[in-house]
């Protein structure tokens, strides 16, 4: 009879540890998106600096920076909308650093319809504050890029740096000297990355609590046949 139950006792045992250790591990992912958001909101709102020589888009995600050049005549549109403003466009355009670097710069929100009547990009100097972002808005059903309209569906930086030819690094604008007098700054506000770890992690000890009942349930029965 001992040896009819310890198979399945074994086999009961070893799920139930597995599923408890999935649930650990999802608890210590939590603790490290935690810190590493914590990290980032207080990087969001932290003095600005000089354009780093080179950039990671982990590590340097929200960094707020200082640069100063000019606008170059290309720019394009990534379609949006404001609360309380209808739809629009968030202005994207090109940006030379006085260090030479050309690097993609989010103007803000441009009403739909200031879009026609919307000025040629002069060759100011500009001093430039924002923070650098790597947006991912796009999946599988974002369109394609409209050729024929100049207009995104995403502000995801590598087609945007293709298209403008600069490197893959944007610049969020918060502040402009001089200011533009009709694009509207949409600053980085806060740091939105999706924290999905602690539900996950309440799945897996579910699943190991149902597991276990199961295992419980499944010897009782062995037991219960063999008196």
């Amino acid at each position: 009879m001992t040896r009819r139950l310890i198979l399945p006792g074994l086999f009961g045992l070893l799920g139930t540890a597995v599923l408890l250790a999935l649930g650990v591990w999802q608890l210590d992912r939590a603790d490290q998106k935690a810190a590493l958001i914590a990290d980032m909101e207080a990087r969001l709102v932290g003095a600005p600096g000089p354009l780093p020589a080179t950039l990671a888009s982990d590590a340097d995600n929200y960094r707020p920076v200082r640069v100063e050049g000019a606008f170059e005549p290309s720019r394009t549109f990534v379609l949006s909308a404001v609360k309380g403003q209808g739809a629009g466009f968030r202005v994207i355009a090109a940006f030379r650093t006085d260090a030479g670097r050309r690097i993609l710069v989010d103007r803000g929100f441009l009403p739909e319809a200031q879009r026609a009547g919307l000025p040629a990009t002069g060759a100011a100097p500009h001093m430039l504050i924002g923070n650098l972002q790597w947006p991912d808005d796009a999946d599988s059903f974002t369109p394609a890029y409209d050729s024929e309209r100049d207009l995104f569906f995403s502000r995801n930086v590598a087609p945007l740096a293709e298209h403008l030819e600069t490197e893959p690094i944007m610049l969020v604008l918060r502040a402009s000297n001089p200011p533009h007098p009709v694009i509207q700054p949409m600053p980085v506000d806060g740091v939105s990355i999706p924290d999905n770890h602690m539900g996950y992690a309440v799945q897996w000890f579910l699943m190991a609590l149902a597991w276990a009942g199961m295992t419980v349930f499944f010897l009782w029965r062995i037991r219960a046949q063999r008196d």
